[in-house]
């Protein structure tokens, strides 16, 4: 999936020039956190967020330093703040230049880009002028329609969803491949076989869940403590311990 897949291409933006006042009601009216700053051409110049307006004189939440440490302190440092906490200017309090990606990058590489700079939006950019964005919201939406389609009932043999279930744990280092049986009747897969670290039980569970056609999961996994190798039964498996693991 690509950043073009998911981007709103409506874009709501402003001007260098537009007031702090009016971006701000223009973003409580649209309910977003953030707008992207176009110039006359439409070139992306940078991004006015809620961040950018939390430390303001007219809400005593600029910074407050001790005069020992304002001392120390470049003058252009705290002339650049006090332009932040004083302008009246989109351009006075913009974060710029902003971090962008074009219509072509994975969707994955604008996931890290979010997560690495702690943003909440990407202008998506091309030739240099805003085409689109992608937020938070658009990455949970296209979560949410693949959740939704994943959700739709499959029809599958019970060998092939058992084929599937062991290709997809070989395929992860952390899957206890060697120890783990899966048998699939009707839809419902059971799990057996021996865990040496609990947290795997989790991992399988979710591999499980995500193959099309599984219908349901039936547990009977057992932890071993490795240094002791005392095994250690979930409460609720106390009818399992009797059951035998079907043959590979």
């Amino acid at each position: 999936m690509q950043a073009t897949d998911l981007m709103t291409r409506e874009i709501i933006s402003v001007g260098p020039d537009t007031s702090v006042v009016q971006a701000a009601e223009l973003m409580l009216k649209n309910r977003i956190s953030g707008l992207p700053v176009l110039d006359a051409t439409g070139r992306l110049v940078g991004m006015l967020t809620e961040g950018d307006l939390l430390r303001r004189s007219e809400l005593g939440t600029d910074r407050k330093r001790p005069h020992w440490l304002e001392l120390i302190l470049s003058p252009g440092k705290l002339a650049a703040e006090y332009v932040k906490t004083h302008g009246r200017k989109v351009s006075d309090v913009m974060t710029g230049p902003a971090i962008t990606a074009n219509e072509d990058t994975p969707l994955s590489e604008v996931v890290s880009l979010m997560n690495e700079n702690r943003i909440k939006r990407i202008p998506i950019v091309r030739n240099g002028l805003a085409i689109g964005i992608v937020s938070r919201a658009d990455v949970l939406r296209g979560l949410a329609a693949n959740l939704e389609q994943g959700a739709v009932p499959v029809s599958a043999a019970d060998s092939e969803i058992r084929d599937t279930i062991l290709r997809e744990l070989k395929t992860q280092s952390w899957a206890p491949i060697a120890l783990l049986n899966v048998s699939v009747t009707n839809g419902v897969a059971e799990l057996w076989g021996t865990l040496l670290d609990e947290r795997e039980r989790a991992a399988i569970r979710v591999a499980v869940e995500n193959i099309p056609g599984v219908k349901a999961l039936r547990d009977h996994l057992v932890f071993v403590e490795p240094y002791s190798g005392t095994v250690v039964y979930r409460p609720d498996m106390a009818s399992d311990q009797q059951e035998t693991a079907p043959s590979t």
